[in-house]
């Protein structure tokens, strides 16, 4: 399989955990849009984007301002070429599926991803294969993600009608959250 055909990579896991994992991109400010859906890992680990945050890499410093007279924040990369070595963009991401056995499944793994696994961002037939099921919105419900997996859908509009249903059948007695959800789903 081609890297064009698996997705982008984009990040390496850096911390994981059972429930989610945080990734260090390979570019600043190189990283996935919220709501992404991102794979890492062999077996597969799903994870929806759902917090980037760049700062220093060492965090004991803080990042202080260099832009003072100059005309650009371009020019102030050319003009500080280390800043790329000293500032790093992290993903955190939730975990929605795994792959086992061949199989991809929507649920948590019993194992999170191993520390160094590349991360890729999800083509759209990934996109529209995973969101095919929409099992996984009890881990996530966020609606950054059905946005998105909407727009990998040939219509748009039947898959967010779809994933309010799921969500109204998830949540019937969080009324309250539910409607703030459905609110976020609308175009």
């Amino acid at each position: 399989m081609s890297m064009a055909e698996r997705g982008q990579r984009v990040a390496e896991v850096v911390e994981a955990a059972s429930a989610a994992f945080v990734a260090q991109c390979y570019a600043l400010d190189g990283a996935p849009p919220l709501g992404a859906l991102v794979r890492t890992g062999d077996p597969p680990v799903y994870g929806v984007v759902c917090n980037v945050e760049s700062g220093p890499l060492d965090a004991g410093r803080r990042v202080t301002a260099r832009g003072h007279g100059e005309a650009s924040e371009e020019a102030l990369y050319r003009s500080n070429p280390q800043l790329e070595r000293l500032l790093v963009t992290r993903l955190e991401a939730r975990i929605v599926g795994y792959g086992a056995d061949g199989a991809t499944r929507q649920g948590l793994p019993s194992l999170p991803p191993r520390l160094h696994a590349f991360v890729y961002v999800c083509a759209p037939e990934e996109v529209r294969a995973f969101t095919g099921s929409l099992d996984f919105l009890h881990l996530l419900a966020a609606t950054a993600c059905l946005r998105r997996a909407a727009s990998a859908h040939p219509d748009p509009e039947a898959f967010l009608l779809s994933a309010g249903q799921a969500l109204a059948g998830e949540m019937s007695e969080d009324v309250r959250r539910l409607n703030v959800l459905l609110r976020g789903l609308r175009p």
